[in-house]
């Protein structure tokens, strides 16, 4: 049997990649952010599209996650990946879907989901205050795979990768494979 004290030495090699929280982007209507800084615990970006139906889908609990853990000290932003795609598309999308008081840009470059290793909307990513990212991957298993859904989800891996985060602890499942719509890179192909 693993000790727990050195089971969480172990885990701790699961931790991802240190990122550039200096990074900045213009937010779509014109502020500039910096979707890898915490400002408090930890930062959640949302990698997503205005066109992938699963993407459209995670709105709604998007938005719950976001308000319901925004006192706790998490922040959270929208980065929207499918290009070419106007300021004003995503402002409209974000109005249809009743998106408030959380920051969304473009990511024209592709620079943000390359640094944070997405390659499917939708897909988050969590940043701790020491600018590691601690997980990657699907919100939850609502989707088992491209159109097979579940009546509903039964592991909540954001949230429950949040708490953990939250709570000091090693984050058990650090990565899960997201279901969604491929993001594109400005120069052609998949990440």
């Amino acid at each position: 049997m693993i000790r727990p004290a050195i089971l969480k030495i172990l885990l701790s090699g699961l931790a991802l990649a240190a990122v550039d929280t200096s990074v900045q982007v213009q937010d779509v209507n014109g502020a500039r952010f910096r979707p890898f800084a915490t400002e408090g615990k930890a930062a959640v970006i949302f990698f997503l599209s205005t066109e992938c139906p699963i993407s459209r889908l995670y709105a709604t609990e998007i938005q719950r996650i976001c308000a319901s853990y925004r006192s706790r000290g998490v922040r959270c932003s929208l980065i929207f990946e499918d290009l070419p795609l106007a300021p004003a598309g995503v402002r409209g999308h974000l109005i249809e879907f009743s998106y408030r008081n959380i920051p969304a840009a473009i990511d024209e470059t592709g620079s943000v989901a390359k640094q944070a290793g997405a390659s499917v909307t939708p897909q988050a990513v969590i940043v701790d205050g020491s600018r590691r990212i601690r997980y990657r991957g699907r919100i939850d298993n609502f989707y088992a795979e491209l159109g097979k859904s579940r009546r509903q989800a039964t592991v909540h891996d954001l949230t429950d990768a949040l708490d953990a985060i939250l709570a000091g602890r090693i984050v058990l499942n650090p990565e899960t494979n997201p279901v969604g719509c491929f993001i594109t890179f400005p120069e052609g192909g998949r990440k």
